[in-house]
């Protein structure tokens, strides 16, 4: 009994919100699977890397609960770290919401179209900050 409460400490100890961030990751994944349903995109490989990005954020949450238990921080980075992928997860579900048509304000809606919209990924940024310097 005292192992499998020691290893609930390690893993998951008391991280705050944790429960709010497993059900926006619910509710992320039912908006995102009627989006796809309503574009006709029902694809199961890329709802596969949305489930495996989902578990790889529990990872990076137990991690940051494992640095907290070492360094003895008393939850500092696993909070931070929960409450960045609140954030995220609540983006991803209006996005969704929007896509399928329920209203979200006007000066939100604009944003997310141009965050969805941004043709440049990380990678191609990367590469033409490193093409330019360069030439120079």
């Amino acid at each position: 009994m005292e192992y499998l409460e020691a290893t609930h400490m390690y893993l998951f100890g008391e991280v705050k919100f944790l429960h709010l961030l497993l059900l926006l990751m619910a509710l992320d994944i039912l908006t995102g699977l009627f989006k796809a349903w309503k574009n006709d995109n029902l694809w199961s490989r890329k709802s596969l890397f949305g489930y495996a990005r989902k578990v790889l954020i529990l990872v990076v949450i137990v991690l940051a609960n494992v640095v907290d238990q070492i360094l003895g921080l008393n939850g500092a980075v696993a909070y931070a770290t929960v409450l960045f992928y609140i954030v995220n997860e609540g983006i991803s579900i209006t996005e969704n919401l929007a896509d399928v048509g329920v209203l979200v304000p006007p000066g939100l809606a604009e944003k997310l179209h141009s965050i969805d919209n941004s043709n440049n990924s990380i990678e191609k940024e990367i590469k033409e900050e490193f093409t330019s310097k360069n030439k120079e």
